[in-house]
């Protein structure tokens, strides 16, 4: 979502700066700086209270950076806009003179509420949902602006094909829940993602694969375009609290509708006009809910995802609060 964000106020005509670690997209028609590194002596690591090698490189990292931005941070720009998940830019968002904007895309974590707890001038915040703000309200008010996407990447197709599931093989996202909807419905059922839980890939759902339903693994975002516009319905199977429910804006982008567990964030993406959504973990409302799901009409579905989904709109609310913090900022 960054790098769509940072790619939408670049086509605007504004100078964006993007923070990243290695390997982040180049293409980018922004200026990439990529986060410090630090090498620590044998000595130091050799301590029983060490943390980890990742721990320490994102800590560095954040850290630099923000020391960073406390320096110069004012004199470079005009706003910086935190879509980590680190509890460092929180907690040190008042050594800033630049008004800093915070992007909230999971439920609380207890890094983040215990930086909260201690910045005694907090940035502002926003949310990917109404879902999310709420889970976080106790700790912080924030603006919802919903994710999007590059609509151009998940053009529109007919349907007409099995149903689809895609993301991650994870026991929370409950796929085997999914395949059995599905063989309830009668509908073949293509299932699309990387095995990130082998045992529970196992034990839940390899014996429930072959006949009418196939893995066809981690797919690109072409492949996996192709897959959501030929299909006659997607299936998105929670069973936690998503904060948003990106896979089901990909599938409304393509025209495919979605049958799904009413769960989080999901309620507000999926619309009565875009999809079906039951009772969480009830498979059978969510059969009958892949055959009403495929009855509707495909390019009122499209057109729902360019109202609420689309980049566009997602850019254009963030400039608009920009320009505010800014202003804000400009009168203190």
């Amino acid at each position: 979502m960054t790098a769509t964000i940072a790619r939408g106020l670049a086509a605007r005509g504004h100078e964006v700066t993007l923070f990243a670690g290695a390997g982040s997209d180049e293409s980018l028609p922004v200026r990439v700086l990529p986060l410090s590194a630090v090498e620590v002596s044998d000595a130091a690591m050799a301590d029983k209270f060490a943390p980890g090698p990742d721990w320490l490189a994102d800590h560095h990292a954040y850290l630099a950076l923000m020391l960073s931005l406390s320096r110069t941070g004012a004199e470079d720009f005009d706003v910086v806009h935190n879509n980590s998940l680190h509890h460092l830019p929180i907690a040190m968002a008042p050594a800033l003179d630049v008004p800093m904007l915070t992007t909230l895309h999971t439920p609380p974590l207890p890094m983040l509420e215990s930086a909260l707890a201690l910045c005694t001038r907090p940035p502002h915040f926003v949310s990917v949902s109404d879902w999310t703000a709420a889970a976080w309200r106790h700790v912080v008010d924030s603006d919802v602006v919903p994710n999007g996407l590059e609509l151009r990447d998940w053009p529109f197709g007919e349907g007409g094909g099995p149903a689809v599931w895609s993301g991650r093989i994870v026991p929370e996202k409950a796929p085997h829940l999914a395949v059995e909807a599905c063989r309830l419905a009668g509908v073949p059922l293509v299932l699309a993602g990387p095995v990130q839980d082998r045992d529970y890939f196992d034990r839940e759902l390899a014996p429930l694969l072959g006949g009418d339903v196939h893995h066809v693994g981690h797919l690109g975002g072409s492949e996996l375009s192709a897959l959501l516009r030929a299909a006659s319905v997607a299936l998105v199977t929670p069973v936690w609290d998503e904060p948003y429910g990106l896979v089901a804006a990909e599938a409304m982008a393509s025209g495919t509708p979605v049958a799904g567990f009413s769960r989080g964030g999901l309620n507000q993406v999926v619309s009565p006009r875009s999809g079906v959504l039951v009772g969480a973990g009830d498979v059978a409302a969510l059969a009958e809910a892949v055959a009403a799901a495929s009855r509707l009409d495909r390019r009122e579905v499209r057109a729902q995802a360019e109202a609420s989904c689309s980049a566009d709109v997602m850019v254009a609310r963030y400039l608009d609060l920009y320009t505010l913090l800014v202003r804000r900022d400009d009168a203190a």
